[in-house]
């Protein structure tokens, strides 16, 4: 089925914080593959809070693209933040987030646009991803602690694609800065009986800059943020505040 005329096919979310010396390239990339795709597309760059020249980086790819929009935070939000803004302010038939500091390459974007055709959600996974014994431990226990909390759930690791109907009538209520919304969404798509794929996600060592994710602390807030959404998923409402 083709996107209703004025209808992007794709939006892709940019989640950007001070990452000015990689989001050109990452936005340029990506604007290639989805011009190879043939299909009406659109990239939105949300910079959350940025204090480097992100935002001014931002805005000037925005005015020499018309396919490329801004949404700037005037305060750093965190992913939830970012994943709250790209719900609402994606405007295409299909959504995908990507970070901005091009670790995931542009090729996954046709890749799994493919998949999506027979499909409503998209999952990547990360095949053969190593690390050090501790990271691989806490990464194994961390998932143990999801499946007690929450149940069986379809794995995701990387990057995701799906169809926005699917927020459709969804009560989205984890707050806070973290991920937890977007598990949210992935958990309820899933009980919901959305037709789940899943695809590999190549990563590339970052270029600039370091990790903002994969560390005691974040694993830590991770679990801390199911703990609510278990909360909330069981009927309390209350229960949405995250660190």
């Amino acid at each position: 089925m083709s996107a209703p005329e004025g209808e992007p096919d794709l939006t892709v979310v940019i989640a950007a914080y001070n990452e000015s010396q990689t989001l050109s390239m990452v936005v340029e990339e990506l604007a290639s593959a989805l011009a190879a795709l043939g299909r009406p597309w659109e990239i939105l760059i949300v910079d959350d809070g940025s204090t480097d020249g992100t935002p001014q980086r931002a805005d000037q790819l925005a005015a020499s693209r018309s396919s490329v929009r801004v949404t700037h935070h005037p305060v750093n939000r965190g992913l939830g933040g970012v994943y709250r803004t790209g719900f609402g302010g994606a405007r295409g038939r299909l959504v995908t987030f990507f970070p901005a500091d091009g670790q995931f390459p542009a090729s996954i974007v046709p890749d799994f646009r493919a998949a999506i055709e027979s499909a409503d959600l998209v999952l990547g996974f990360i095949p053969g991803r190593r690390g050090t014994l501790v990271s691989v431990l806490l990464s194994r226990l961390e998932r143990l602690l999801y499946w007690i909390l929450l149940g069986p759930m379809p794995a995701f690791q990387g990057i995701l694609m799906f169809r926005r109907s699917l927020l459709a009538g969804m009560d989205l209520r984890s707050t806070g800065r973290g991920w937890a919304v977007l598990l949210e969404f992935v958990v309820r798509a899933s009980r919901g009986g959305a037709r789940i794929a899943h695809r590999p996600t190549p990563v590339r060592p970052r270029t600039v800059g370091h990790s903002k994710v994969n560390n005691v602390r974040t694993i830590l807030s991770n679990v801390g943020q199911v703990v609510a959404l278990r909360r909330i998923l069981a009927g309390h409402p209350q229960a949405g505040a995250e660190s």
